[in-house]
C-alpha cells in the first residue's frame, strides 16, 4: 500500500491537537485547521489554547520540527481527519452542521486514493452523510476511503490514549475499512479492529450510554439515601463488596462532551424503543436540579437562623476532577443557576485562571469566606480539607477519599 505520510486535520480541539500532535512526532506532515485565527496563531507559536497533560510538549517538538503546522484553510493531503463538535439543538436532537461544514471545506482538495475519516462522535449514520456529502461537491466516492473511527480517549490521559487504547474502524466499504485501519495501525498499539460505518458509529454511542445508565444508577441511589438519612458513599463502599457489583460514585450529574450528549443520538433515533437510555439521561439531568435545590434550601435555612444571607462556596466547575474542560459541566450549570436566583456565591476552581461569568478565588480563601461550602467536583486539591465551623455539603465524595 501506498504509504500516506501527510495527513490533514479539520479542527483542533480537545481530539484535533492531541491527534494532529501526535502525529506530527511520528514523522507525518500534519495540516491543522480550525476556524478561530487566535488558536491558530498560539499553535504556530507552538503553545497551546486547552489544558491536557504533555500536550503542551507535543505540540511545541511538532511545530519546532516543522512537522505540524495550523491555518484556517485545508490543504491537499493523503488523508483527512474530521474532529469538529457534534452538539445538539434544543429538545436533544443532534446537530451535525459542523461536521457537514468540515466536510464541504475539504472536498476542493480530495482526490483519488485519499482517506476521509470522520473521528467526531455522531449519529449513526453521519459518516454515509460525509460520503454523499464529497459526492455532491463532486469527488468521485469510488475512488476514496471515506469511514469512521471514533475517539475514544480520557481526558487528562489522552496523550497515552491516544496511542495505547483499541480502535474502532469502520468504513463505508471493506476496502475504505482496510485502508482506514492500515493508517491506524502505524500509531496505535492498542488492536485496531475492522467493522462497517454504521456500527463504528453506535459501539461510540453505545460505550457512553452504557456509563451514563451506570452513573444514573449511583445517582439515583444518593438522592433516595438522602431521603432514608443513608450516607451513600458508605452504601456503595459496603454493596461493592459483592465480588459481582461495582456501583460507580455519584455526583452532581454527568457532563463533557460525550456521556452528556451521546446518548441522545441514540434516544432521538431510536425513539420509544430507547426506553433505558432516555430515562438514564432524564435521572442524571434531575440530579443536577436536585443538587441546585438543595443548596438554595440549605442557604435558606442559614438566611432563616442566622438573620442574614449565607456565602456558598462552590467548590468546582469542571465537568470531572482534575481538568479544566467546562463543556456540560453541571457544576457550571449549578454555578449559573444560583446566581440566577440570587445566591451569593464565591466560586473556586483550580483548573482554571479565569472566567467570564464568574471571579474564580483560591480555594482557601473561598472556605475561609464562605458560611455554606459545596463541593461539586472531586478535584485532587479538594482531598483531604478540613473545615470547620462552615456549613459543608459534598455532592462529589471528595471528603470521603
Amino acid at each position: 500500500m501506498k504509504k500516506r505520510t501527510t495527513i490533514c486535520v479539520i479542527g483542533l480541539g480537545y481530539i484535533g491537537l492531541p491527534t494532529a500532535a501526535l502525529l506530527a512526532n511520528r514523522g507525518y506532515d500534519v495540516h491543522g485547521v480550525d476556524v478561530v485565527q487566535s488558536t491558530v496563531d498560539t499553535i504556530n507559536q507552538g503553545n497551546i489554547h486547552i489544558v491536557e497533560p504533555e500536550l503542551d510538549t507535543f505540540v511545541r517538538s511538532a511545530v519546532n520540527s516543522g512537522h505540524l503546522k495550523a491555518d484556517t484553510k485545508p490543504k491537499e493531503a493523503d488523508v483527512f481527519i474530521v474532529a469538529v463538535p457534534t452538539p445538539f439543538h434544543d429538545g436533544f436532537v443532534p446537530n451535525t452542521d459542523y461536521v457537514i461544514a468540515a466536510t464541504k471545506a475539504i472536498a476542493p482538495y480530495v482526490k483519488e486514493g485519499n482517506i476521509v475519516i470522520l473521528e467526531s462522535t455522531s449519529p449513526v449514520g453521519t459518516t454515509d452523510t460525509v460520503n454523499d456529502v464529497l459526492k455532491q461537491s463532486g469527488v468521485d466516492a469510488s475512488k476514496i476511503h471515506v469511514a469512521h473511527c471514533p475517539e475514544r480517549v480520557l481526558p487528562g490521559h489522552i496523550m497515552r490514549e491516544l496511542v495505547e487504547n483499541d480502535r474502532i474502524v469502520g468504513g463505508i466499504t471493506p476496502e475504505a475499512t482496510e485502508a482506514t485501519a492500515a493508517f491506524y495501525e502505524t500509531f496505535v498499539r492498542g488492536k485496531v479492529l475492522q467493522t462497517d460505518a454504521k456500527t463504528a458509529e453506535m459501539a461510540k454511542l453505545t460505550e457512553n450510554s452504557y456509563r451514563d445508565v451506570n452513573i444514573a444508577f449511583a445517582n439515583e441511589l444518593s438522592v433516595l439515601c438522602d431521603k432514608f438519612d443513608i450516607d451513600v458513599w458508605e452504601l456503595i463502599a459496603l454493596a461493592n463488596r459483592h465480588p459481582r457489583v461495582n456501583i460507580l460514585q455519584p455526583g452532581a450529574g454527568v457532563g463533557g462532551h460525550c456521556i452528556a450528549v451521546d446518548p441522545w443520538f441514540i434516544v432521538h433515533a431510536g425513539g420509544e424503543d430507547a426506553k433505558i437510555i432516555r430515562t438514564a439521561r432524564e435521572v442524571n439531568n434531575y440530579k443536577t436540579q436536585w443538587v441546585i435545590e438543595k443548596i438554595k434550601n440549605t442557604a435558606l435555612n442559614f438566611e432563616q437562623q442566622n438573620g442574614q444571607k449565607a456565602k456558598v462556596a462552590c467548590m468546582g466547575l469542571a465537568f470531572k476532577p482534575d481538568i479544566d474542560d467546562l463543556r456540560e459541566s453541571p457544576a457550571l450549570y449549578i454555578a449559573r443557576q444560583l446566581k440566577e436566583a440570587g445566591v451569593t456565591l464565591l466560586v473556586a476552581e483550580p483548573n482554571i485562571t479565569a472566567h467570564d461569568e464568574f471571579e474564580i478565588v483560591q480555594d482557601s480563601d473561598a472556605i475561609e469566606q464562605a458560611d455554606i461550602v459545596v463541593f461539586l467536583v472531586a478535584h485532587k486539591e479538594f482531598r483531604g480539607i478540613r473545615i470547620f465551623g462552615k456549613e459543608v455539603v459534598d455532592f462529589c465524595g471528595v471528603l470521603k477519599q
